[in-house]
C-alpha cells in the first residue's frame, strides 16, 4: 500500500504537484485582485482564505515530514480542542451566534477526525493505530456531545472511508470517487438554488437548509447570471442582495462557497475554486504516502468542500488553515523513508581512487 515509485519519480511528482498549486493559488489571489479593482470590492477575505490555505499546506509537508504520526496527531487534539472551547470559531465578541458557525464547527471537527486516521495508518505500532482510532472515533462522539449533527454524520463518514480505503489496492479509483462525490454535491447546489428539482425533492431539501438560506442562494445565482464575467466583485453580495439586506445581523454572504464565487467572481472564480480542488485531488494522487492516508485525507477534504458547498465555513481561518495542514501532511514524504544513498568503498590503486 506504499508507492512503488523511486526516489526520482517521487521528486518529480513531487515538482509537478508544488507547481501546479502555486499556479492555482497564485491566480485565485490574482483573479480576487482584478474583479476587486473593476467592481471597488474588498479582496482582503479572499487573500487571507489563499495565505491560510497556503501556511496550512507548508507547514503539514515539514511537519508531515519530521513527525508523520505525531503531528497529525497533535493537529486532530489542537482543532478538537479549538472546536470544544471557541464554539463560535469566529474573532472578536458575539452578541449571539454568528450564521454559518455550525458549518465551521463540523468541518473543524471532520478535519480532526481526519487527521486521526491518517495517524492511524501511519502508526507502524497495533498501539499506536489503536491509539489514533480510538482519538477517531471519540472525535466523532464530540461532535455529537457538543450537538453537530452535520459533523457527526461527516466524521462518521470519514472514519467509514478510512476502513475502506485500508482495502483498496488503487488509489486511482478511491480519488476519482471523491472527485465525482463532490461534483454531485456541487451540481446538487446549483440546482437547488436554480430551482430546477423535483417539487418534492425540493420541498424536502428545503426543511433542511431552511428557506433563507435558498433564497441567499437564488440570490446570488441572479446576480452571478447577470455578470457572468467577472461577478459583482468580492465582499459586495451582502451590498447587491435584497435577502441579505432584509436579514437582521446579515453577514453579507449567501453561505455557498459555489455560489460565492459565481455571484462576486463570476465564472472564472467558479473555475478556480474547482481548480484548486482538483490540484488537492491530484496532490494526494501523486503522494508517496500509503494509500488508506491518502485516501482518508481526501475523504475528510471532499467533505469539507460538500460542507462549504451548502455553507459558510471557508470563510472562517480555523477552517482553511486546517484543510491546508491536512492536504500538506498527506503528500508529505516522511524522512525515515528516504533511502540512502549506497556507499561505495573506495581505494587507492596506483594514482586514482577505485571502487
Amino acid at each position: 500500500m506504499t508507492s512503488e515509485a523511486g526516489p526520482g519519480e517521487v521528486g518529480e511528482r513531487r515538482n509537478v504537484s508544488d507547481a501546479v498549486g502555486v499556479v492555482v493559488l497564485g491566480a485565485c489571489a490574482t483573479w480576487s485582485l482584478i474583479t476587486a479593482t473593476v467592481h471597488e470590492g474588498r479582496p482582503e477575505g479572499v487573500l487571507l482564505a489563499v495565505l491560510a490555505v497556503a501556511a496550512g499546506y507548508a507547514v503539514g509537508r515539514i511537519c508531515g515530514a519530521l513527525l508523520p504520526v505525531a503531528a497529525p496527531c497533535a493537529g486532530a487534539l489542537a482543532g478538537l480542542g479549538l472546536a470544544v472551547a471557541v464554539p463560535h470559531l469566529a474573532p472578536g465578541p458575539q452578541i449571539v451566534a454568528p450564521l454559518g458557525h455550525a458549518g465551521a464547527t463540523a468541518a473543524l471537527l471532520t478535519l480532526c477526525a481526519g487527521a486521526a486516521c491518517c495517524a492511524a495508518w501511519a502508526a507502524e505500532s497495533s498501539a499506536g493505530r489503536f491509539a489514533m482510532g480510538a482519538l477517531a472515533a471519540g472525535i466523532t462522539v464530540a461532535a455529537a456531545v457538543l450537538g453537530s449533527t452535520s459533523g457527526f454524520f461527516t466524521c462518521t463518514v470519514v472514519v467509514l472511508c478510512s476502513l475502506a480505503a485500508g482495502r483498496m489496492r488503487s488509489r486511482g479509483a478511491g480519488i476519482a470517487g471523491l472527485a465525482l462525490t463532490a461534483a454531485l454535491v456541487t451540481c446538487l447546489t446549483w440546482a437547488v438554488a436554480g430551482n430546477a428539482l423535483p417539487e418534492g425533492l425540493t420541498a424536502s431539501l428545503e426543511g433542511q437548509l431552511t428557506p433563507h438560506r435558498i433564497q441567499l442562494w437564488q440570490d446570488a445565482l441572479h446576480l452571478a447570471h447577470r455578470n457572468a464575467a467577472l461577478g459583482v466583485g468580492p465582499e459586495r453580495f451582502g451590498e447587491l442582495s435584497t435577502t441579505a439586506a432584509r436579514t437582521l445581523l446579515s453577514d453579507g454572504k449567501p453561505h455557498s462557497a459555489l455560489l460565492q464565487q459565481a455571484a462576486e467572481q463570476g465564472v472564472v472564480g467558479v473555475g478556480l475554486l474547482g481548480a484548486s480542488f482538483c490540484w488537492v485531488l491530484h496532490a494526494l494522487w501523486r503522494s508517496p504516502r500509503p494509500t488508506p492516508v491518502v485516501l482518508t485525507a481526501g475523504a475528510a477534504l471532499t467533505a469539507i468542500a460538500a460542507i462549504a458547498a451548502v455553507g459558510n465555513a471557508l470563510s472562517f481561518t480555523a477552517v482553511s488553515v486546517g484543510a491546508g495542514l491536512l492536504a500538506g501532511l498527506a503528500t508529505a514524504r516522511p524522512l525515515a523513508d528516504e533511502s540512502p544513498q549506497p556507499e561505495v568503498d573506495a581505494r587507492p590503486r596506483g594514482d586514482r581512487l577505485t571502487p
